[in-house]
């Protein structure tokens, strides 16, 4: 017998929502849609269901998949921060768009086998590489993001989380923590950002989740 597959999650671009949700009701039929403040789900005849957790909140009022697709369609101007201990990239983006960004790379050791105070002297050398690191970058986002964090409807986040979590906690971005710019907590898995990761990144965020069990 041929093993099901279990369930997974998929991104779609938004442009190709309206058609994947049509493919999803040529598949398993018309599904019943389920909508909650921060999740709409897809249940179809033959079991196959679709979750599709809300990012930007609440759908409004009226059909709630031309709802979805609205949502996931609207360019909105949004700030992102990218940081890797290597490297860092902070942009606006208006939809896909990247409409003025900064990038930088910096000298960070990598990790050593030696041991005894050799090790240490590493760790040490290599943490303060790191904290030079994170206060370039947040100097960085501090002058491209804070003129305009009036204008913005998100933050979005990229790179590694506890390097993030590094630049973001300097006391000048106080203003980023706004919750109304948070919207979940993902930070999108990319590489060492440089012109091209940034300009790409657009694409990355504004990717639809999808949820499927294991019959869709």
């Amino acid at each position: 017998m041929t093993p099901q597959p279990g369930p997974r999650t998929i991104g779609v671009a938004p442009e190709r929502l309206g058609g994947w949700l049509a493919g999803f009701a040529e598949r398993h039929g018309v599904p019943a849609v389920d909508v909650t403040p921060d999740r709409l789900t897809l249940h179809a005849p033959d079991g196959a269901e679709a979750a599709f957790p809300l990012a930007w909140g609440p759908l409004p009022d009226g059909d709630p998949l031309a709802a979805l697709v609205a949502e996931a369609t609207r360019e909105r101007r949004v700030g992102a921060v990218i940081a890797r201990r290597q490297a860092h990239a902070v942009g606006i983006f208006e939809g896909a768009r990247l409409v003025t960004g900064r990038h930088g790379h910096h000298y960070v050791q990598g990790r050593t086998k030696a041991g005894g105070w050799s090790q240490q002297r590493y760790a040490r050398r290599r943490a303060n590489q790191a904290g030079k690191s994170f206060d370039a970058a947040a100097d960085d986002v501090a002058e491209v993001l804070l003129p305009a964090v009036g204008t913005l409807e998100a933050l979005v986040l990229g790179g590694d989380r506890a390097a993030v979590s590094a630049v973001l906690a300097h006391p000048d971005l106080a203003p980023l923590g706004d919750p109304r710019l948070r919207h979940g907590t993902a930070v999108f898995g990319v590489p060492d950002p440089n012109a091209g990761v940034l300009a790409g990144f657009g694409e990355v965020f504004r990717k639809v989740v999808v949820e499927l069990n294991q019959l869709a």
